[in-house]
């Protein structure tokens, strides 16, 4: 954090998240608990430069419900997050509304971070790896979080959840270059309430993106079609992006944010402000 200037982390379990085999439940409530609460205790003794999203065990619903209770309530977990797909169930899933109208409920902020595609119904699954030579974070990653985002949207499960702030991680991923396409289908996909003016205010409203990975400089400016400096974030994606590159990822960030925001005040809003907001 200090080669980086970094003043304060906001610790997540990445992919593959905490419910690690298909259908056992138990394992899943009992990794979950165990990260939440080193997360937590973290941030007690540290709580100028550590927060922390929790951890849920879904598919596990009832497993999740309780979880999200306890670290919101008894943790103090900033907000929560979850993986684009659960062995399979991907996000705007039915049978995901419990945990989610609770999330709302909570006026929560929740996280979206991409893991491997997967074909299954939480028990069974089946890996979907059609470029299996090259690793997952490579190009899956950004097309399981545009599957995530945009099942969201077309499952109307979005418009039931006014009240739960988004943050979405890699600069949304291959969200954002399907928005136009999304909007031309909807209605093979019944859903004749997605406008375009409705993804595009929903966006502004209750989403943030993070800069982690390589936003810089081609793919940022896909994403500026939707939003502004106000909804941007930084992101560093570590450990499993190693210190050099977080260090070298940050260089090339403090060199292109001039070129995209000539405003100094935008620039403050990316790289702190924002992130204060959000948190409050």
């Amino acid at each position: 954090m200090k080669d980086a200037n970094i003043s304060k982390s906001i610790l997540s379990v990445s992919s593959p998240g905490t419910h690690l085999v298909p259908g056992h439940d138990e394992l899943a409530r009992n990794v979950t608990r165990e990260a939440n609460e080193f997360a937590a205790d973290l941030k007690k003794r540290l709580p100028e430069q550590f927060g922390f999203w929790a951890s849920l065990p879904l598919p596990d619903i009832e497993g999740s419900l309780a979880e999200l209770a306890y670290a919101l309530d008894e943790l103090n977990a900033d907000g929560v997050v979850v993986m684009t797909n659960a062995h399979g169930v991907y996000l705007g899933n039915a049978t995901l509304d419990p945990v989610f109208a609770e999330l709302n409920k909570r006026n929560a902020r929740v996280f979206i971070h991409p893991t491997s595609p997967c074909i299954g119904d939480g028990k069974t699954t089946q890996a979907a790896s059609p470029l299996a030579l090259y690793p997952g974070p490579i190009i899956e990653f950004f097309f399981d979080t545009a599957r995530a985002v945009s099942k969201l949207f077309l499952s109307g499960a979005i418009q039931s959840l006014t009240s739960t702030t988004f943050i979405v991680s890699h600069a949304g991923g291959a969200f954002t270059p399907l928005i136009d396409r999304l909007v031309e289908f909807a209605l093979l996909v019944r859903n004749p309430d997605l406008t375009a003016e409705s993804i595009r205010a929903t966006i502004k409203k209750q989403f943030y993106f993070d800069l982690a990975g390589t936003p810089f400089p081609g793919q940022i400016y896909g994403l500026l079609r939707y939003v502004d400096a106000s909804r941007l974030v930084y992101g560093s994606d570590y450990p499993f992006t190693p210190d050099s590159s977080v260090t070298k990822l940050g260089e090339e960030m403090n060199l292109e944010l001039p070129q995209v925001f000539p405003d100094e005040e935008d620039r403050k809003k990316v790289l702190r402000e924002n992130a204060e907001t959000l948190l409050k």
